[in-house]
């Protein structure tokens, strides 16, 4: 509601062109001070007259003030004064987001613990960070090991996302084996299938594929088909890392061979226009999300949008309305009274 403010002066106005109405008003005082003249009044005769003659010139050219002052607090009325203020301009913001799926792979052997404390928690920390950097993207999450199911679906939902990320446990169906081709399958079937522009795939592991109805190079062929770009990350120091295993006598740290099929995700990521990473560590592993995240920007669109204002005519009509009924008030009682004296 605005504010009950008179400075005329301070507003800008929609029809500026009623100002026009004041020279009607100039017109109507020059008439009435000719008038005046043909009269035959004169100021000595007010100066030096008694009471009433002095209320009876005065009290009428008050009620005249009044109805002068009632007519050009209407004229402003009727120009449209309103502001401009902060509060009237609205900044619009338009984004055009992307639709991400992270298809990681959880397999036992991502508990290796070249990583700290082992490679699925910190592929975990680093998803979940890229995540919160993506306000306006549609995530979605798609796990697998032997097999592939999906944890999340592509949403914007990403307080849901971030916990289904948190929840992720290794070996979830036992397995013991690694379809890196039904892990990007899945996530390009979990892609909407329209004309997004941007539809990526970030695919994880940390091994060979051995496992799933789809190799992986049919589902480079179905992601390049489908207009879905695939950026690969294998996961894992060169050459040996410290890896729990079971035994008899409790959890054991044996050194196992890293063997990440690099032949292979760097064909996946060439075919579909992405590109292929090799993290040996949780802060390489970092740089590549951010490398990613600066690859795979979200456009925003900004403009400034101006709401239709208000104008504050109605203050000016009512201020207009009471000195009318001021001035007749002025001109009818007390000058009824001046008749009685």
């Amino acid at each position: 509601m605005p504010e009950f403010d008179l400075r005329f002066w301070t507003y800008s106005y929609t029809v500026p062109e009623a100002f026009w109405l004041f020279g009607f008003l100039w017109a109507v005082i020059g008439f009435w001070i000719f008038v005046k003249r043909k009269s035959g009044f004169k100021f000595n005769n007010f100066v030096t007259g008694n009471r009433t003659n002095r209320l009876t010139f005065l009290l009428p050219s008050i009620s005249k003030i009044l109805l002068l002052l009632a007519a050009s607090s209407l004229i402003v009325g009727i120009a449209g004064p309103h502001r401009l203020a902060e509060d009237n301009i609205r900044k619009l913001e338009y984004t055009e987001g992307i639709d991400i799926i992270l298809s990681m792979d959880i397999s036992l052997s991502m508990l290796a613990r070249d990583f700290e404390p082992d490679r699925l928690q910190a592929t975990k920390r680093i998803a979940a960070e890229f995540v919160r950097n993506r306000p306006h993207d549609r995530i979605g999450l798609v796990l697998y090991e032997g097999e592939a199911f999906t944890a999340s679906p592509a949403t914007t939902d990403h307080t849901t996302l971030l916990k289904k990320i948190s929840e992720i446990e290794a070996g979830v169906l036992d397995t013991r084996q690694t379809a890196i081709g039904m892990g990007l399958g899945l996530a390009v079937a979990r892609l909407r299938d329209d004309n997004l522009k941007s539809k990526v795939v970030i695919l994880m592991s940390d091994g060979m594929n051995n496992a799933g109805e789809i190799d992986p190079i049919t589902a480079a062929e179905l992601a390049r088909n489908k207009n879905v770009k695939v950026y690969t990350i294998g996961i894992g120091k060169y050459g040996t890392a410290p890896y729990p295993v079971q035994t008899p006598f409790g959890t054991r740290i044996q050194q196992m061979e890293v063997d990440v099929d690099e032949e292979t995700l760097t064909y996946i990521a060439e075919t579909t226009g992405g590109k292929f990473f090799r993290a040996t560590d949780e802060k390489a592993l970092a740089e590549i999300y951010e490398t990613i995240d600066q690859m795979e920007k979200t456009e925003v669109f900004s403009e400034y949008t101006r709401f239709e204002i208000p104008t504050e005519s109605a203050q000016f009509y009512f201020l207009g309305l009471a000195l009318m009924l001021l001035s007749v008030l002025t001109s009818k009682i007390l000058l009824r009274g001046i008749s009685h004296e």
